[in-house]
């Protein structure tokens, strides 16, 4: 019997290799465009392609299995016409859409995709979720690996330095830290910050069950100053991201939009998942599924808001509170079911957490002590008070509350480690 549980697990591996080898080598093929328009109108205009290392993502899981995300990326193999790759993401234009400006100017936000190298000839498509939760085709390409214009990689300028493990990124989930505001003078600083974040995500369930799985490393980058820029009061800092508060209006909203220096910078080693640690005291930070988290490192509260916008970043979970928290009111349409695993309009709650709420819980759950701690269906979520609902009452993606995500949130961070480190 066990001889034939081994053969199994060996054909299955196998199996999993030869798929991934038939399509693809083993190194990282590396997409930047724009990503331009306005409140109702969005533009796709490429930019150029790159070759960058061996490929750190999952083999075994090449089709995303979540439908995640406001936009997700298709690569069709061109002769068959097969899907042979896809992969969902959000990023900074989604929210700029729903701006003020947005509805008299055009932005411009420099965007990219990675994929692992096709051998033949591949259609690439970018597609857009509406409000309405359907995909359109918002771009599509073709990509020959032997005939087109790809650039080989930039020389490594920056050292890297592994924070935790350093294992073959085939079998990990592989996170890496970038220094945002560092000095040449702050490097001891910026690495000792590191450990320090790399010990607040394993202090926090269910990461902590996964530390032998994840890789962390950190890239050794100088900015020529401290800090970040802050718009709302005037302060502008030289770094290498060129972050800032005050993203779309928000005060505590910190981000760049310098996503090619991003991927630039994360390129010097294998990843997938992009920490962005930003030397300041204010309280603040980002997190934009399968894009960046970025989060400031000398708050006293920076431990949860690492946490709480790696949440976003790499399990794609929603903001669970009431209140402003995006450049508009209506930012999610309560007549349809939003795409995060954690927050409902019972449009389709049977997709959500229907199957884990115990035996006789009211939906929707009233606030009350009688349901403080329990799993339920709460009122209030999303930004909004009325029609969106969560399903924890404190959960860490509600309030400031370290070490605290629900049973919901945690169920969707383990299948999300599971993408990445099934084999």
């Amino acid at each position: 019997m066990r001889v034939s549980v081994i053969i199994l697990v060996l054909f299955s591996f196998l199996s999993t290799s030869a798929q991934f080898a038939r399509h693809f080598k083993n190194q990282t093929l590396r997409f930047d465009y724009f990503h331009s328009g306005n409140f109702e109108d969005e533009y796709i205009v490429q930019d150029e392609i790159l070759k960058e290392g061996p490929w750190a993502g999952p083999r075994k899981n090449l089709i995303d299995p979540f439908d995640y995300g406001s936009y997700k990326l298709l690569v069709f193999d061109l002769r068959s016409d097969k899907l042979i790759y896809s992969r969902g993401y959000s990023s900074l234009f989604i929210e700029y859409q729903a701006t003020e400006e947005a509805k008299t100017e055009c932005g411009n936000f420099p965007e990219s995709m990675l994929l692992p190298m096709p051998r033949r000839p591949v259609r690439l498509e970018i597609h857009s979720r509406g409000k309405d939760m359907v995909w359109n085709k918002t771009f599509e390409t073709a990509i020959d690996p032997k005939k087109d214009d790809i650039s080989g990689p930039a020389p490594s300028v920056y050292p890297v330095e592994v924070i935790h493990n350093g294992k073959n990124p085939r079998r990990m989930l592989d996170i890496v830290f970038l220094p945002e505001g560092y000095t040449a003078e702050e490097m001891d600083k910026f690495l000792a910050d590191c450990h320090r974040y790399r010990d607040s995500l394993f202090a926090t369930r269910p990461f902590e069950e996964y530390k032998d799985r994840i890789n962390i490393r950190a890239v050794l980058a100088l900015s020529e100053e401290s800090g970040t820029d802050i718009l709302g009061d005037s302060i502008w800092r030289n770094t290498l991201l060129n972050s800032s508060f005050y993203t779309f209006g928000s005060e505590r909203y910190l981000t760049t939009a310098d996503f090619k220096t991003v991927r630039n910078v994360a390129a010097r080693a294998p990843y997938d998942q992009i920490v962005i640690l930003v030397n300041h005291p204010k309280y603040g930070g980002g997190g934009i599924y399968n894009f960046y988290a970025i989060t400031t490192v000398d708050d006293r509260n920076s431990g949860f808001v690492f946490t709480h916008e790696f949440g976003h970043s790499f399990a794609g979970l929603g903001d669970e509170y009431q209140g402003s928290g995006t450049a508009s009111d209506d930012y999610y349409d309560i007549t349809q079911e939003p795409w995060e695993p954690n927050i409902t309009s019972l449009v389709d709650f049977d997709a959500k957490w229907k199957d884990m709420l115990p035996v006789g819980t009211p939906v929707p759950t009233p606030v009350s002590d009688e349901w403080q701690g329990k799993l339920g269906v709460f009122e209030g979520a999303g930004y909004m008070e009325k029609g969106l609902y969560r399903p924890y009452p404190d959960c860490s993606m509600n309030i400031i509350k370290f070490d605290n995500f629900c049973p919901v949130c945690q169920r969707a961070i383990r299948r999300m480690i599971g993408y990445f480190i099934e084999h």
